[in-house]
C-alpha cells in the first residue's frame, strides 16, 4: 500500500504544534515572573494545544498525534497496519521536533522539567496501571464520540485530555500518549521510567478499545 504522504505530513505538524504548545506551557509555568499554578496551566495547554492541531490537520489524517489513539484505529478495522507505522513514526519525529524547539529556544532544562515520571510516592508499576487506565478511558472516549457524533470530536476530545490531566498530572505526568512522552525524553535524555509511558498507553488502547466494542454491540434478541 503506498503511503499517503500529505497524511504523514498531517500527523508530524499536528504532532508538533499540539506538544510544542504542551511542552511550551510547562516551561512557561517554570519561568520566575509565572502567577498561574501549574495545574492550571498545563491541562488547559495541552488540551487546547490538541484542539487546535485537530482544527488544522484532523481533516486531512483524522488528527491522531498518538500512537495509542493510531493502535485503537487498527485494532478497531478504521486503518490498515503499514499505514499506522507510518503515523506512530510522524508522531514521534513530531514530538521530538517540539520539544527540540524548546531546547534551542529556551534549554534543556525547559524540556526536562516535563519529562513524564511518576509523582512522589508512586511506584512505577502503579504509574503504568493509572496510564493504562487513563489511556483506555481516552480511547473510549475517542472511538465513540468519532462514530456517534463526529461533528463534537473536535471538543469532546481535547477537553477530555484536559479532565485526564487534571486528574492525573501530580501522579503520573498524565501521558496518554507515547509521543508525548518519548519526545520529551529524547530531547532531555531522561529515559527514567519510560517504559510506563510506552506498556501504559498501549495497554490501555487494547482495554478502551475492547470496552468499546462490548459497548457498542448490538443485543441479539433472543429467539
Amino acid at each position: 500500500m503506498a503511503m499517503n504522504w500529505r497524511k504523514l505530513a498531517a500527523e508530524l505538524i499536528g504532532t508538533f504544534v499540539f506538544l510544542w504548545i504542551g511542552y511550551m506551557s510547562v516551561a512557561a509555568f517554570n519561568q520566575p515572573n509565572a502567577v498561574a499554578p501549574g495545574l492550571l496551566v498545563v491541562p488547559f495547554a495541552f488540551g487546547l494545544g490538541l484542539l487546535a492541531a485537530i482544527f488544522c490537520f484532523g481533516h486531512i489524517s483524522g488528527g491522531h498525534y498518538n500512537p495509542a489513539v493510531t493502535i485503537a484505529m487498527v485494532v478497531d478495522g478504521r486503518m490498515q497496519p503499514a499505514e499506522a507505522v507510518g503515523y506512530i513514526v510522524a508522531q514521534v519525529v513530531g514530538a521530538v521536533i517540539a520539544a527540540g524547539v524548546v531546547v534551542i529556544t529556551i534549554s534543556q532544562a525547559a524540556v526536562a522539567a516535563g519529562v513524564t515520571q511518576p509523582g512522589v510516592g508512586i511506584s512505577e508499576v502503579n504509574a503504568s496501571i493509572m496510564e493504562a487506565v487513563g489511556t483506555a478511558a481516552f480511547i473510549l472516549v475517542i472511538l465513540t464520540v468519532t462514530r456517534k457524533a463526529p461533528q463534537l470530536a473536535g471538543l469532546v476530545i481535547p477537553f477530555s485530555l484536559v479532565a485526564l490531566h487534571f486528574a492525573m498530572a501530580t501522579i503520573t505526568g498524565a501521558s496518554v500518549n507515547p509521543a508525548r512522552s518519548l519526545g520529551s525524553a529524547i530531547a532531555a535524555g531522561n529515559f527514567d521510567g519510560i517504559w510506563i509511558y510506552l506498556v501504559g498507553p498501549v495497554f490501555g488502547a487494547l482495554v478502551g478499545w475492547a470496552i468499546w466494542k462490548f459497548a457498542a454491540s448490538e443485543e441479539v434478541p433472543a429467539v
